[in-house]
């Protein structure tokens, strides 16, 4: 099985993931809440992360994503619903709360 390393800032925290896991797995590999998960199907907008290194490791997001994202005002292209994406390489994040 191969593992992927997702980094979730600010804390820092080190994940590894097998490939194609999706983010919300990150809940059950630690007892912090690095990432606030609410409807986990894209339409609450609580798990708005930006993408600082690693964007094409997550996946493309679909249109329903980008126009979602756009409505909460998360434009210029490194922002993603976390609970859409899926560990493909990787990755660092931020949760948006935090920038």
């Amino acid at each position: 099985m191969t593992l992927k390393k997702l980094t979730i800032l600010p804390t820092g925290t080190e994940i590894l993931l097998p490939v194609g896991s999706p983010l919300t797995e990150v809940e059950y590999e630690t007892p912090q809440r690095l990432i606030p998960f609410g409807c986990r199907s894209g339409s609450c907008g609580a798990c708005v992360v930006q993408v600082l290194e690693g964007f094409s490791s997550l996946g493309e997001p679909d249109d329903d994503e980008l126009d979602f994202l756009e409505d909460l005002g998360r434009t210029g292209g490194d922002h993603r619903l976390a609970c859409q994406c899926r560990l493909r390489g990787d990755a660092t994040v931020r949760v948006a709360d935090d920038i």
